[in-house]
């Protein structure tokens, strides 16, 4: 259940939804202004307590807009309790050309939590035409488990360097994404099976690490890295949890 939650400023949690029965609660995250501009600082704080199961979305993707000079920022802060689960699967990214933006997220698990986390980023607006010439996306994500750092990413894509054409950076791809999953009960028996779902279009990968699996997607396409992503989440979850994967209602309206 959604316990307590409190909002300064437009970002809010809406009613929480029950697709899944009463052990999912599933939360809408919404920013009504329906972008971030310049100089726009939004921090999202989650406590998922012992025992409880949150799966938080979007009712769309995310627009990033043009800033001069001033940078905008999303801060992503997450403490998930022992026995909890935390399923963070927001609906994209988009980074419009002269966007100056830093994204940041912090989970910090108990050794016994499961976190899902899912994060799609298109540089300009495909639909348009649109390609990303001028501006800077930062990111930077750490995961926490006890007290160990277990994973910990930090990017920084300037228009104005070679790592968005290098090969070694994004190779001239607009869009690129990260999926990753935290829980005990993985092990490198399910690697084959993972490895065998691809995107329909783009390049993928699938690491496994001692504590967490990581996917990557690398392509020109926002639809095929969510699809690829959410192929995975339902082969994963039900070996984490013992639930099929359901996806939001909110992904399809």
């Amino acid at each position: 259940m959604l316990a307590r939650r409190e909002h300064y400023g437009p970002l809010l949690v809406q009613k929480p939804l029950y697709p899944e029965g009463a052990e999912v609660c599933q939360c809408i995250v919404v920013h009504p202004p329906a972008g971030i501009a310049g100089g726009d600082r939004l921090v999202l704080d989650v406590d998922v307590q012992r025992g409880a199961w949150a799966q938080l979305t979007t009712p769309g993707a995310t627009r990033w807009y043009r800033c001069a000079e001033v940078t905008a920022s999303q801060t992503l802060r997450a403490h998930v309790d022992e026995g909890a689960v935390l399923e963070w699967l927001p609906q994209g990214t988009i980074v419009y050309d002269g966007t100056r933006a830093q994204s940041e997220s912090r989970v910090e698990l108990a050794r016994n939590a499961v976190f899902v986390g899912m994060d799609v980023v298109s540089l300009g607006r495909r639909a348009s035409g649109e390609r990303f010439q001028c501006g800077e996306w930062r990111q930077r994500a750490e995961i926490v488990r006890g007290t160990a750092l277990i994973w910990s990413e930090r990017v920084v894509l300037d228009a104005s360097t070679g790592l968005l054409t290098s090969p070694v950076g994004l190779n001239g791809a607009s869009v690129f994404g990260t999926f990753v999953v935290v829980g005990a009960a993985i092990d490198d028996s399910m690697m084959p099976a993972l490895r065998t779902i691809s995107p329909v279009q783009g390049d993928a990968a699938i690491t496994r690490l001692p504590d967490l699996v990581v996917a990557r997607y690398r392509g020109e396409s926002m639809e095929a890295a969510s699809v690829y992503f959410v192929a995975l989440w339902s082969m994963l979850r039900p070996a984490l949890t013992g639930r099929a994967a359901v996806p939001p209602r909110i992904w399809s309206t």
